[in-house]
């Protein structure tokens, strides 16, 4: 990964580049894309949804985090000296610099005396970068003296602060569940490029193109340098990852989802919050309903909020309305929470009751109690980690797909999701609250 007027060392043009057996070159993503997707890449995996933000980066420079040091001047920690590239845990595929490859002229980027560097990629959103924080932090213990960079939508800052493994946020994103065309010149050169996006070939075309020392990723035909483990479409989304950085010798810890509170307080300490959007309709339990379960909580003596992301005021404001909540329990309107705030919310909520998007990762990262609401897309692969703070309301039918009977696409609420009553929520709510079960009725 080079740097202005600066590049890492460590690479090594003695290897061979796990360059695509066919197909498009390995030169950044695919000249074929079309309708805001790369043919044959299954964006988050390949379980056929959309990611929760899918907002374009808004600039080409990495973004520093809060407390970690100027990219022009990165120093060793104490001790280390000049880490010259070392082999990682796993070896990996190992590339060859661009102007290494046929038909480009020879030539060695120079030395930098700094870290190397371990690029991420997952260009995705809120809940998908949450589910990968377990593999994140095995990538993080695994390579401590490396200067690990996310490369991922620039909305996503705070939420890559929180995790404490990522030193750098690279901002980028692509339209809507495309992989991005392209990053950032000075992300080329890394020692080690990792795909925590995709099961391939475009997150891996693009990955290559930044021609990296060693390329962690799944296996794919295109590529066979590329010596991952197998995709695994059944598997839940924490464990997918976790098998990818754990077959290159990181092991990593699935339910390692907890992330600290920033620190900023609640705008409503105590509530049950109810989220009712989700990206596409598919996810989203109905208004009336949330709007059902926000009155009779109300009555109950619960107080609550309803909680608004990007574009959804008028959802937000619809279930408030219905529920007889006054407007000033609509939060997030006229603009969403910030990260922290929203954060902060959740931590000192009683409750979280939400559909099968961002939030509801939120929750799991906070150790907030939550109800989720799946349709169309099995809890098997998205849902909390089994260990009694949370709720799961799922109904497939008969004969159904295991794993994603429905499309997360559709435009109207899935099949599986109507079959969710809100007399079922509120059990589910007043069992991981025993203690107001009873109040108000």
């Amino acid at each position: 990964m080079t740097r202005p007027d600066r590049s890492l060392s460590g690479t090594d043009p003695g290897r061979t580049a796990p360059a695509p057996a066919a197909g498009p070159a390995s030169g950044g993503a695919s000249a074929s894309v079309a309708a805001g997707r790369v043919p044959g890449e299954p964006a988050r995996g390949d379980d056929g949804r959309a990611p929760d933000t899918g907002h374009r980066a808004d600039g080409p420079a990495a973004r520093r985090l809060p407390g970690e040091p100027a990219r022009a001047g990165v120093h060793p920690a104490a001790g280390t000296g000049h880490r010259a590239a070392a082999p990682a845990p796993g070896g990996g595929s190992r590339t060859t610099p661009a102007s290494h490859r046929a038909g480009e002229p020879a030539g060695t980027p120079p030395e930098e005396p700094g870290r190397p560097v371990v690029l991420v990629l997952r260009a995705l959103g809120l809940g998908d970068l949450l589910t990968a924080v377990p593999a994140l932090r095995a990538l993080r213990r695994a390579l401590p003296g490396h200067e690990l960079v996310l490369a991922a939508p620039p909305e996503l800052e705070g939420v890559a602060r929180a995790t404490g493994c990522v030193d750098r946020l690279l901002p980028a994103a692509g339209p809507g569940r495309a992989v991005p065309e392209a990053l950032p010149t000075e992300a080329r050169h890394p020692d080690l490029a990792v795909n925590l996006h995709g099961s391939g070939p475009a997150s891996h075309r693009l990955l290559a193109s930044l021609a990296p020392r060693r390329l962690w990723a799944f296996r794919h035909p295109e590529f066979p340098g590329v010596d991952g483990p197998p995709w695994d479409p059944s598997a839940h989304e924490r464990h997918r990852w976790c098998a990818l950085t754990a077959w290159y010798g990181c092991p990593a810890d699935p339910d390692d989802v907890t992330i600290d509170p920033p620190g900023t307080a609640s705008p409503a300490p105590g509530v049950v919050v109810l989220h009712p959007g989700a990206q596409a309709p598919a996810r989203r339990w109905p208004v009336a309903r949330f709007a059902a379960v926000a009155a009779a909580l109300h009555r109950a003596g619960l107080p609550v909020v309803v909680t608004a992301g990007p574009g959804e005021d008028r959802l937000a404001t619809a279930v408030a309305a219905q529920a007889g909540l006054p407007p000033a329990a609509v939060l997030g309107v006229p603009r969403p929470l910030a990260f922290d705030a929203l954060c902060g919310l959740v931590a000192q909520a009683r409750c979280v009751v939400v559909g099968d998007t961002g939030l509801a990762h939120v929750a799991t990262a906070l150790g907030t109690p939550s109800v989720v609401l799946f349709g169309p897309v099995a809890p098997s692969l998205w849902g909390p980690p089994d260990h009694g703070l949370h709720r799961v309301l799922w109904h497939p039918s008969r004969g159904d797909d295991t794993t994603r009977p429905g499309d997360p696409h559709a435009g109207r609420p899935d099949p599986r999701l109507l079959r969710i009553t809100p007399g079922e929520v509120l059990d589910a709510v007043h069992a991981l609250l025993p203690a107001t079960a009873g109040a108000g009725s």
